[in-house]
């Protein structure tokens, strides 16, 4: 059962107080979260409801690349393949969001003016989180003031497994106000576990519920920098927390898988879980994103497999 709501107001006042509750969270079942997600994994989609999913799965995208060889023309294609996915298919939704690093938000924005496409940048020292907490502080307000509208950031991984997790909210409640904007708006903030990194479920429900009561707008599985990123046990306990959250505070938080999922086979059984676990509330790119760059090529030959009845070329997506 989740806390209740009258055992929030407290639970930060102190560091002591903060580790009570997150050591009194109920410890994760394995076997019995790792049975509960590949049973919805094998859930059949017919082929109407897959088109309603693939197009779904196309417009909940954080279309993405970081890498240290990005340029201005990179960038400017890849908002151009987020704005028209299938230039031969207006139909095709557009991705929600184009993630790229600090110094490419102010390309990305003008890129995507009028689009309506948010511009997410990665901050806080990312993929790593090694760096002081005013550097990543610096790092967060130069991308708001660049233009970004959401923030990614990574928490001090090292930090959490040592049990020093007053730092770790403390840090989340830095970049939360480092991402307000003058006119009193904020860019919305995702916080990255690297769940690969935490070794346990224990400690990902834990994670969860620190980045949630610090001010998390999303949480988010993973930079998609190491070898363990999204999967669907790990997604689906941080599903199962942001409900709980919500049943125990009113506060609704969204959540991102990111990291190898490449097939829309794959982006549909996480559509799946999120409809058996949250319901309709999470099914939009409000709530729910995948952090992806591979999976729009084989979501858009999918949905043209489903229009003509066959597959296409190999020339058919641009190869990003």
């Amino acid at each position: 059962m989740p806390p209740s709501a009258s055992a929030l107001p407290d639970v930060t006042a102190s560091p002591a107080a903060l580790r009570r509750f997150l050591h009194g969270l109920p410890g994760v079942d394995a076997v019995g979260l790792e049975a509960r997600a590949a049973v919805l994994g094998t859930r059949s989609v017919k082929t109407t409801a897959k088109r309603y999913a693939i197009d779904l799965a196309l417009s909940m995208i954080d279309l993405t690349t970081l890498e240290g060889a990005d340029t201005p023309g990179k960038v400017r294609a890849l908002c151009a393949k987020g704005r028209a996915p299938d230039p031969g298919d207006r139909d095709v939704p557009q991705v929600a969001a184009i993630c790229v690093y600090p110094d490419m938000v102010s390309t990305a924005k003008e890129a995507l003016t009028g689009s309506g496409i948010a511009v997410a940048s990665v901050a806080t020292a990312f993929p790593s989180g090694r760096s002081s907490r005013q550097v990543k502080l610096t790092d967060t307000r130069d991308a708001v003031a660049a233009g970004a509208d959401e923030i990614d950031m990574v928490i001090d991984r090292g930090a959490f497994l040592c049990g020093r997790y007053a730092d770790v909210f403390e840090e989340i409640r830095a970049v939360r106000e480092a991402c307000a904007r003058p006119d009193g708006s904020s860019a919305h903030l995702k916080v990255i576990f690297e769940n690969g990194e935490l070794a346990t479920y224990d400690n990902i429900r834990r994670a969860s519920w620190l980045a949630m009561l610090a001010g998390a707008d999303f949480i988010k599985t993973s930079t998609g920098k190491v070898a363990v990123n999204a999967t669907l046990p790990n997604t689906l306990l941080m599903l199962e927390a942001v409900r709980d959250f919500r049943a125990a505070t009113g506060r609704q938080v969204g959540v991102k898988p990111a990291g190898g999922i490449r097939t829309s086979k794959d982006a549909i059984k996480y559509l799946v879980m999120v409809n058996e676990t949250l319901g309709d509330d999470w099914l939009s790119p409000t709530w729910f994103r995948f952090g992806a760059s591979s999976l729009l090529n084989d979501l858009l030959m999918q949905r043209q497999k489903l229009s003509s009845g066959r597959y296409s070329g190999p020339d058919y997506v641009t190869v990003d």
